[in-house]
């Protein structure tokens, strides 16, 4: 499938929502057809779409109209759809089998000569995978914990950043005018990217990242300093992937709480305060997609399919400095970025004098 040129190209949406999906879907489309004349398949729910051919579509102008604000995907998605390790239901029993073949099958029964993977670190993966059986592909990063080291930022990372600051502040009036102490979880189940921004963003007063173990005495011997001076509220911003003290550990494995409930718990009975926790979860994934998401989904679906024109498969549009380069789905796999905890973010955070719960 590699020799010939591009004519049809497939789009497929994987991993979690986000806002700017369909940001990225326009731009594909619109490139597609008004520069070069191709044909575009939307593929429905991820690889998905690709055991079940029928449930694709083909896009026109018209179908992409009015979507650039919209969140979530017109395509759909799911983050269970890995076809290399795919469960089924044979005899009653649920087992895991590779349908990739299919998959690359399916796409030469669908006419595809290239296909533009929109997602994640795992949904580049298997795009990757995919190009390395014959199907080519071209990548297109999005999550919103922008945990991809090969680009600058990912799509989808400020638009959920937005909703956590809002939260941050909402929360302060009400955390100051009861004097409670409260905890909020935002998302970041490997890197504590969201956390760390909305927590300086939000003048929070304490971060517990993923990256940065954090010890229940000093965390709560921070809260006590911040009481005899009377600042008589504290404001946690905790990111959900957090590693939990050994006293808290087993307790979150046997009731599979949000950690934030956990840690506000323990928080309460050392220091016999009022705490409260709000968890954001899933409000970080919906919403209309903000200006910069807007813009950096438009120059990666522009990207894809400049990538596609130049026969350049195995690619991942990637932003670095200001500027949309190709880099290679092998090393935008490699490798994840996380918070580095001597980061000048991360001593501009301790200068201003917020917490990371693992120093007095």
């Amino acid at each position: 499938m590699h020799s010939h040129s591009v004519r049809t190209i497939g789009i497929t949406t994987g991993g979690g929502d986000c806002p700017g999906l369909n940001a990225v879907i326009r731009a594909v489309v619109r490139s597609a057809i008004r520069c070069h004349g191709w044909r575009v398949l939307g593929i429905r729910d991820g690889f998905d779409g690709l055991l079940h051919p029928e449930q694709s579509r083909w896009l026109s102008l018209d179908d992409v109209r009015d979507i650039l604000p919209r969140g979530g995907t017109i395509l759909g998605t799911t983050n269970r759809g890995n076809p290399f390790e795919y469960r089924v239901e044979e005899n009653g029993i649920e087992v895991v089998r590779d349908l990739s073949d299919r998959v690359i099958e399916n796409a030469r029964m669908l006419g595809l000569d290239a296909l533009v993977v929109v997602g994640g670190d795992g949904t580049q993966r298997i795009g990757l995978r995919l190009h390395d059986k014959g199907l080519p592909v071209v990548g297109v990063p999005k999550t919103i914990d922008n945990d991809l080291a090969a680009t600058d930022s990912t799509f989808g990372f400020d638009s959920a950043l937005h909703v956590a600051t809002d939260a941050v502040d909402r929360l302060h009036t009400t955390a100051e005018s009861h004097r409670r102490i409260m905890l909020l979880e935002v998302m970041g189940r490997d890197a504590g990217w969201i956390a760390l921004h909305a927590g300086i963003a939000g003048g929070a007063h304490a971060i517990l990242l993923p990256e940065i173990p954090f010890s229940l005495d000093r965390l709560c011997d921070f809260i006590t300093r911040r009481d005899a001076k009377q600042k008589n509220y504290t404001l946690i911003v905790v990111a959900e992937g957090v590693r939990l003290p050994d006293e808290l550990r087993a307790a979150s494995a046997k009731h599979k709480t949000p950690v934030a409930n956990l840690i506000g718990d323990a928080i309460a009975a050392r220091t016999r305060r009022e705490v409260r926790v709000t968890v954001l979860g899933h409000t970080q994934r919906g919403g209309s997609p903000s200006p910069f998401d807007r813009v950096l989904s438009t120059r990666f679906g522009v990207a894809a399919v400049e990538l596609l024109a130049r026969d350049q498969f195995g690619y991942m549009a990637a932003l670095r400095g200001c500027e949309v380069v190709p880099v290679s789905l092998r090393e935008a796999c490699s490798t994840m970025k996380f918070v580095d905890p001597q980061s000048d973010l991360v001593r501009a955070a301790r200068t201003i004098g917020i917490s990371f719960g693992d120093s007095p």
